[in-house]
C-alpha cells in the first residue's frame, strides 16, 4: 500500500490517541485522588506536557499543606509557566516560591529564574521599556545576593544586553524628536534635552558622535526660531555644543556641517552684540539729552514714558 493511502488512517489513529489521552486526563481531574494527581503531574512534567502538569499543580497547591510535595508543586508549576512562554506569570511564581521557601535548596535557582523570566519578558526596543528596567534590577539583585553563583556571568551578559536595548530606545527617541523638529518648535527643545540625557546615561555609546552633531544642529534651529530676547543665550549654547563636539570628535564625518552651524551662530552673535551696543548707545544719548521724551526698549523700539 502506498504511503499516501496510509495518511487518512494515520490521522485517524492520532486523533483517537489524542481523544483517549484527553479523556484519561479529564477523568483524572474529576475523580483522581490527590496522590494520583500529584504523581500524574510529575509524570506530565517529565514528559514535557507542561500545560497538563500546570493544571494539576495549580489544583493541588492549595490542598498540599507544607512538606516536600507542596514545595515541589510550586517550584514545578513555576517552570510549567516558563516552558509555555508565560514569562509574566513564571517570574511572579518563582519570586513567590523564593519568598515562601527562602531556605529551600531550590531558592537560588528560583530567584535566578525570576530574574531570567523578566529578561525573557523584556519587550522590543520600540515599546515601553519599564519591564526591561525591572529585569535589569532583578538580575543585579541576584548578582548581589549570590556573588558566587554559577549564573553570575550569564546575568552580567543579560544586563549588558538589556542596557543595549535601553540605549537603542533612548537613541531612537532622541532621533524622533530631531526628525519632527522642523514642524514643531518644542520638538527642538525636546531633542536637545533627549540628546543631553542620552549623553549622560550612555557616555560610551557608539551613537554619541552622531547625536553630538544633531545636538548642535537642533540647538542652532532652536536659536534661529526663538524670540529676539532668547536668541543670544541659545546661540551661545550652539557655540558651546560645537566646541564640545570638536573636542571629542576632531575628525568626525559631521565636522564640516557642524562648522557651518558654528560660523552662522557666530555671525548671529556678532549681529546681536552689535545691535545691543547700538541700543545702549541710543539709550545713553537720550539719557544725557535735556528733556528726553522717550526711552528705547531692548528691541530698539521707542517707548512712551
Amino acid at each position: 500500500m502506498q504511503t499516501t493511502n496510509l495518511r487518512p488512517y494515520i490521522f485517524v489513529l492520532i486523533s483517537l490517541f489524542m481523544l483517549a489521552s484527553c479523556s484519561k486526563f479529564s477523568k483524572l481531574q474529576k475523580s483522581g485522588t490527590q496522590q494520583e494527581k500529584y504523581s500524574a503531574a510529575l509524570d506530565y512534567y517529565k514528559k514535557g506536557e507542561y500545560y497538563k502538569a500546570g493544571l494539576l499543580f495549580e489544583e493541588l497547591i492549595p490542598l498540599l499543606k507544607g512538606g516536600t510535595e507542596a514545595e515541589l508543586a510550586e517550584f514545578y508549576n513555576a517552570y510549567c509557566q516558563y516552558h509555555q512562554g508565560i514569562y509574566s506569570m513564571s517570574q511572579h511564581l518563582f519570586k513567590k516560591f523564593y519568598d515562601t521557601y527562602a531556605r529551600s535548596e531550590y531558592a537560588m535557582e528560583a530567584f535566578y529564574m525570576h530574574a531570567f523570566s523578566l529578561y525573557k519578558d523584556s519587550p522590543p526596543a520600540s515599546l515601553d521599556q519599564s519591564n526591561t528596567m525591572t529585569a535589569i534590577s532583578a538580575l543585579q539583585d541576584f548578582i548581589n545576593r549570590y556573588p558566587e553563583s554559577p549564573f553570575q556571568d550569564e546575568c552580567t551578559k543579560y544586563i549588558l544586553e538589556l542596557r543595549k536595548k535601553l540605549e537603542l530606545k533612548a537613541y531612537e527617541k532622541a532621533k524622533l524628536y530631531y526628525k519632527i523638529s522642523d514642524f514643531q518648535f518644542y520638538s527642538l527643545k525636546s531633542s536637545v534635552i533627549a540628546i543631553t540625557n542620552f549623553q549622560k546615561d550612555f557616555p560610551d555609546s557608539g551613537y554619541n558622535e552622531e547625536l553630538a552633531y544633531l545636538k548642535v544642529d537642533a540647538q542652532y534651529n532652536l536659536a534661529k526660531s526663538s524670540l529676539p530676547n532668547k536668541q543670544k543665550e541659545r546661540y551661545l549654547d550652539v557655540l558651546t555644543f560645537y566646541r564640545n563636539f570638536v573636542d571629542k570628535y576632531p575628525s568626525s564625518q559631521y565636522s564640516r556641517s557642524a562648522e557651518k552651524l558654528y560660523n552662522e551662530s557666530q555671525k548671529e552673535m556678532d549681529r546681536i552684540i552689535k545691535q545691543e551696543e547700538e541700543i545702549q548707545k541710543q539709550r545713553e544719548q537720550l539719557e544725557n539729552a535735556p528733556n528726553a521724551p522717550a526711552r528705547i526698549s531692548t528691541s530698539g523700539v521707542q517707548l512712551k514714558e
